[in-house]
């Protein structure tokens, strides 16, 4: 006979709001199981929904408050809870930058069984709206609608904006977004607009069907814009028509480019970039070091946080000017270049060959000419032979995607045995776990965490390990 079946709960009442958790949820506890709850914050007391029962943890919904915590405050975004985009709006930015300090030290105690590591303060952003250099929006020939009548003669509106949370095909219209310099709203706005004034189609992203795709729109400390379009077909009046009116509407746009996209996603790999009007990059300036921003480049994007993540990062690696350093997932060379003047000789490592194209670029514009930079596949790059051909390092800098390492690149690394590693990291979780993989020879000193993006669960991490 087997154990008695557990009641599922479909509503759990008057449920304390205990801590913050990761993903942007606030956690309570209910029948010794933890419960997930989005928008929630530490001393609410509320009646949630059960919207998803895992094994080990439930996912609630709030329906009622009976408490509200007093470290909430009033969300300055009327799409807060819509969009997606910046779940703590609802908590002050001193108690955001609490929890994210805590989310790293929790990873790194629970997930990496690692204690005795120096804690530094975190960092904030100087600018906790209007930060990012980056936004992309997508078309839909259909808004999302909270009230929709079937029965209406209206048409349906078209939206230019963001994808629900994990609804594909519902895209939420919005006429302002607060992440972005002001002007962003007047442009996209105004594209909008002259889109359907002049009958040109939004995409259905069920039916594949309509020209308009995505839009990014960058720009840099200097205030200048890149604009890149998407368009589904090769439909050039109505290409070349929206490609003029951004050209003669708009100021300040000093790259302005498009693409035609007929894949059935929204992705950009192994698009032709045309260049319409302009250079085909944008420039930014860190420090006394200028990047070339390319379309489709990556590129840190609050980037007054970035230069002071990378002073940090330069501090954490000690350079006295003697030191051969890996820098590995190099991207475009950041880094790299930024710490060059502090090292004997820099190699870059990194994935995606057009990123290493922009690497020696970079270096070339800077003047830079104790950078190496070499594309491929981490894991396989960075073997043995490499380390003979080109010296054992003395540092390691890391900064790898939100996946983390290699188990592979962590072992090299563990062979390779460099008196530092300096770990730069956007997730925790497998900061951690990398963590935890080099304690076999490493001890971690000390971290820093830093917060590049305000109202959003997101925060970077770096970490030092020097060898036992």
């Amino acid at each position: 006979m087997g154990g008695k079946k557990q009641k599922f709960h479909k509503f759990i009442e008057n449920l304390e709001i205990v801590s913050a958790g990761a993903e942007g949820h606030s956690i309570g506890r209910y029948d010794n199981q933890v419960v997930f709850v989005k928008y929630a914050a530490p001393g609410d007391v509320v009646d949630v929904r059960v919207i998803n029962r895992r094994k080990k943890f439930l996912e609630g919904q709030i329906i009622r408050f009976h408490q509200k915590s007093p470290q909430r405050i009033d969300p300055f975004c009327a799409y807060f809870t819509k969009c997606g985009g910046c779940k703590w709006q609802h908590l002050s930015y001193d108690n955001q930058l609490q929890f994210k300090q805590q989310q790293v030290i929790d990873a790194l105690e629970r997930l990496g069984g690692i204690q005795g590591f120096e804690v530094l303060p975190i960092v904030g952003s100087s600018e906790t709206t209007a930060y990012r250099n980056k936004l992309e929006l997508t078309f839909s020939d259909r808004a999302w609608q909270l009230e929709f009548d079937a029965n209406s003669d209206k048409p349906i509106p078209k939206a230019l904006g963001f994808h629900m949370p994990g609804q594909f095909n519902k895209l939420l219209d919005i006429e302002y977004c607060h992440l972005m310099p002001e002007y962003v709203n007047t442009m996209q706005r105004g594209i909008k607009d002259y889109c359907i004034t002049n009958n040109v189609s939004f995409h259905d992203i069920v039916k594949h069907e309509g020209l308009m795709r995505n839009i990014i729109f960058r720009c840099n400390t200097k205030g200048e814009w890149m604009i890149l379009v998407s368009f589904y077909k090769p439909e050039m009046e109505h290409i070349l028509g929206v490609m003029d009116y951004i050209k003669h509407a708009f100021q300040n746009v000093v790259s302005l480019v498009y693409v035609i996209n007929e894949k059935q996603n929204d992705t950009l790999t192994g698009c032709e970039v045309i260049l319409y009007d302009g250079e085909g990059y944008l420039t930014e300036t860190l420090a006394d070091k200028t990047y070339k921003i390319h379309p489709l480049s990556f590129f840190q994007t609050n980037s007054r946080q970035a230069k002071v993540l990378y002073d940090l990062t330069k501090q954490f690696a000690g350079l006295s000017g003697h030191e051969l350093v890996y820098d590995l997932y190099t991207g475009t060379g950041s880094i790299a270049i930024y710490i060059a003047d502090l090292a004997k000789k820099v190699v870059g490592i990194e994935y995606v060959e057009e990123a290493i194209v922009d690497a020696k670029a970079n270096a070339l514009l800077n003047g830079v000419s104790n950078c190496d930079f070499y594309a491929g596949d981490m894991k396989e790059v960075l073997s043995l032979e490499f380390i003979e051909k080109h010296g054992k390092p003395d540092v390691v800098i890391t900064d790898p995607p939100r996946d983390g390492m290699h188990p592979d690149v962590v072992k090299k690394l563990l062979e390779a045995a460099p008196e530092r590693v300096v770990y730069v990291s956007c997730n925790p979780a497998t900061q951690a776990r990398d963590a935890k993989l080099l304690a076999e020879k490493y001890t971690l000193v000390k971290i820093q965490p830093v917060d590049m993006f305000p109202h959003t669960h997101h925060v970077e991490n770096i970490a030092l390990f020097k060898l036992n």
